[in-house]
């Protein structure tokens, strides 16, 4: 009788274990969009963005899918997220070390490139003005290629940090000066 009780028992985990495996490779992945990760080291200096990659998809990017003139989370999914450890100049304007949101306005011709300080933001669905800590204006710049996937690069400018954004053949640049 035991024997058939502990048959019975182990039975009915494994069924349970096959069932929830089955469920779990139902469910469909709820971010389309992987979240990236660029990174930087400048001496002492740290600057880190983290951000999803939205894809173009055979889409018209910016004026329909992203519209002109209207603030973006500069990505996909949460808004991205920046960590900077120095304090620095963020396209020629001060910004303290710390935690921000990267938001931007993109236009036909210019963007405006937005650091805010509230955090932990879905998209750019309550973006408030009055947490910004910096703006700036930037040029649009046409590129040759095309980029499928939404890319944030950054580089090491003699010591410097040159932000670049580029999707679909859409590119603009933000030069950050570190202070030391």
């Amino acid at each position: 009788m035991k024997k058939l009780l502990s048959i019975s028992i182990l039975a009915g985990i494994m069924l349970t274990v096959c069932t929830l495996q089955t469920i779990a490779q139902q469910i469909p992945n709820p971010r389309p969009s992987p979240t990236l990760i660029s990174t930087l080291k400048v001496d002492d200096a740290y600057f880190r963005v983290v951000y999803a990659m939205p894809m173009k998809n055979d889409r018209e990017i910016f004026g329909e899918l992203v519209p002109f003139d209207q603030v973006w989370r500069t990505g996909a999914n949460e808004a991205t997220e920046v960590t900077i450890t120095n304090d620095i100049k963020f396209g020629g304007k001060d910004v303290d070390a710390g935690n921000y949101t990267l938001f931007s306005i993109p236009g036909e011709t210019e963007w405006t490139v937005i650091l805010n300080r509230e955090l932990g933001q879905w998209g750019a669905f309550r973006y408030n003005a009055e947490y910004d800590a910096v703006r700036i204006t930037v040029p649009v710049e046409e590129l040759d290629e095309v980029w499928e996937g939404f890319r944030i690069l950054l580089t090491n400018n003699e010591g410097n940090i040159t932000l670049r954004m580029r999707w679909d053949q859409t590119g603009v640049t933000v030069p950050i000066e570190i202070y030391y």
